[in-house]
């Protein structure tokens, strides 16, 4: 050892301890040591281990983490069974922090709003059978409220379990073939594909393999769970129907590199390259997205083969796991992250945890995208199999009960091929019916209380769970969303374009009302009313933009006749096929309110 840096017997300078967390940090990114988070050097018997400085969780002191933290390194939320069990046993509610390590296993307590759990599962690609949904409507009935929410992310919430079923609800959950597991808290939520994928005409990619294989691959990593804060993943197959792939951490969209090879540049510093890319079916990379907070994915230009999705994400999460912010957890999310190191520091940090190089690919070199349905997750649509059609079920206001499950899986079994897709717009496609039993298949669904036919002002009415299930929500959001859709239903109004109308409850943004052509989040009155700030104008895909507020502190009950309201200046004062979105956004939000207050 340098005599510089020879150590006294009981301390160490500030040198050499910088040059040992290193050492170690090296050590176990080499995989010497098992990357648990914690790199702790204390053993007394070590005149080096004895000076070090205190036990870090991926190089942030114990002293510095958030609570949430310090109870993931005192013991792994996957470890909670045990407290399961003697909750269950107890049929006793949990403190903080087990309301926390719970949410691992995805069961939600969500008092005040409801003395009671919720559970919120994990469907990869968005893809569920019928014999699933008749068990969890069974489920449901049995331990639940009688009712299944959808949920933005192309999942299943249930609620109104009590304590003492919690396990009874996860075995039964499992044995279904399903998984709750890192449905919430700080892990890698629902992998969301295309809800058409496989039948989509206009598709260049099936990406459900993909998706299912993220999916497994963090059910067997645990090194995948306990992120610095929740992470949200999407496969795009390029098709006809938005999976919102821009308002996820990490995006892969599929596109089609043009005719002959094109020139490419390193998207790390850390490999040679070679300088050109075939043509061909590719994923493109985007990256940041957290619309709650005001931002959209962005593309990278990084190109990766299908076959490299997985070991790609695997990688990105690692990176995040590693560095992502274990301190404030309103600066945790992966967007942070991007913002104090820049794409490229994040992309050469990714680099060192792959095989192959990294490249990126201009746009230019990728054939445009075909333009988007905006409302077609409703109605019927021919599919790519000869003689095959699917039907898009809208479900009002994203909630159906028992009876309604079985009926669709029932419809989806006889008609189809017992197989439902599930939506982030929160609503049902099953595929697979032949052409010639559409219009009974239809019949039935009007039947059971569905609609199969599209809405320009209804079909795009999307909502969270609200203050009646959530306790973070300022307002009754299915509540004002159910009566608005029956102030439209009734209204004798349409419009040209399709028109999507977001309602959230929270800034979590979980219905992502900035992204929507209406978007209204909850804000108490004065007098402790239910009311909605009113913002207009946002978009994803190829409208992708932040909505601007237009509207404060609106009463709840003035918002259906609003929003007729802002619909019939739209019509009045619109260009010849105008979008809502290319309306607002040509108006300064003082034209807006001038418009709508007259």
């Amino acid at each position: 050892m340098n005599a510089a840096l020879a150590p006294t017997p009981d301390t160490f300078t500030t040198a050499q301890k910088e040059y040992l967390q290193g050492f170690m940090a090296g050590v176990t990114a080499s995989g010497l040591l098992p990357q648990g988070g914690t790199t702790s050097v204390s053993s007394a018997s070590s005149p080096v281990a004895a000076s070090a400085s205190e036990p870090t969780v991926y190089h942030t002191p114990l002293a510095d983490l958030c609570k949430e933290e310090k109870w993931k390194h005192a013991e792994n939320p996957l470890d909670a069974w045990e407290r399961l069990l003697a909750h269950a046993d107890a049929d006793k509610f949990p403190d903080a922090e087990n309301t926390y390590r719970f949410k691992t296993h995805g069961l939600f307590y969500v008092a005040p709003a409801q003395d009671s759990f919720m559970i919120r599962l994990r469907v990869p690609a968005c893809e569920i059978t019928a014999h699933q949904f008749h068990g969890l409507a069974d489920l449901a009935a049995d331990l639940g409220n009688g009712h299944v929410d959808l949920t933005t992310r192309g999942n299943l919430q249930l609620r109104e379990l009590k304590p003492r079923d919690l396990v009874s609800v996860l075995t039964r959950v499992q044995e279904l073939g399903l998984t709750s597991r890192g449905a919430g808290a700080d892990n890698i939520r629902n992998v969301t594909a295309s809800p058409n994928s496989g039948f989509d005409p206009d598709e260049l990619l099936d990406v459900r393999p993909y998706a299912k294989a993220v999916h497994h691959y963090i059910l067997n990593h645990r090194d995948c769970y306990g992120l610095p804060r929740k992470f949200n993943i999407a496969f795009d197959n390029g098709g006809s129907l938005t999976t919102a792939a821009d308002t996820n951490d990490i995006a892969f969209l599929a596109t089609r590199v043009k005719g002959g090879t094109t020139s490419v540049s390193s998207a790390s510093q850390v490999s040679g390259l070679s300088p050109q890319v075939s043509s061909g079916l590719y994923f493109r990379v985007l990256l940041g997205g957290i619309t709650g907070h005001q931002d959209f994915a962005r593309d990278t230009g990084v190109l990766v083969l299908p076959s490299q999705a997985v070991a790609v994400s695997a990688a990105m999460i690692r990176v995040f796991v590693e560095n992502g912010d274990r301190t404030n957890r309103k600066k945790a999310r992966l967007k942070y992250l991007l913002d104090k190191w820049g794409f490229d520091r994040f992309l050469d940090e990714t680099q060192k945890k792959l095989p192959f190089p990294l490249v990126r690919v201009p746009l230019s070199a990728c054939e445009p995208r075909k333009p988007l349905i905006k409302h077609g997750w409703i109605g019927a649509y021919k599919q790519a199999q000869r003689g095959f059609t699917s039907i898009g079920v809208g479900i009002p206001v994203g909630r159906m009960s028992s009876k309604q499950m079985h009926g669709l899986a029932t419809l989806a079994a006889n008609f189809g091929k017992g197989e439902l897709r599930l939506t982030v717009y929160q609503n049902v496609i099953i595929p697979h019916i032949p052409h010639a039993l559409v219009p009974s298949a239809c019949r039935q669904l009007q039947h059971l209380g569905f609609t199969t036919e599209a809405s320009s002002t209804i079909s795009g009415i999307v909502a969270c769970t609200g203050s009646r299930g959530c306790k973070y929500a300022a307002a009754d959001t299915k509540g004002a969303a159910a009566a608005l859709a029956k102030h439209l239903g009734h209204a004798d109004l349409s419009v040209e374009q399709p028109v999507n109308i977001h309602f959230t409850g929270c800034a979590h943004s979980c219905a992502q009302h900035y992204c929507g052509d209406i978007g209204l989040i909850g804000a108490k009155q004065p007098d402790g009313g239910d009311g909605f700030h009113i913002v207009l104008g946002g978009g994803m895909d190829h409208e992708q933009g932040i909505a601007r507020e237009v509207f404060r502190g609106v009463r709840a009950e003035d918002v259906p006749a609003l929003t007729e309201k802002i619909l019939r200046a739209y019509n009045a004062k619109k260009s010849s096929g105008e979008t809502f979105v290319e309306w607002t956004r040509r108006h300064s939000v003082k034209e807006l309110q001038e418009f709508l207050s007259s």
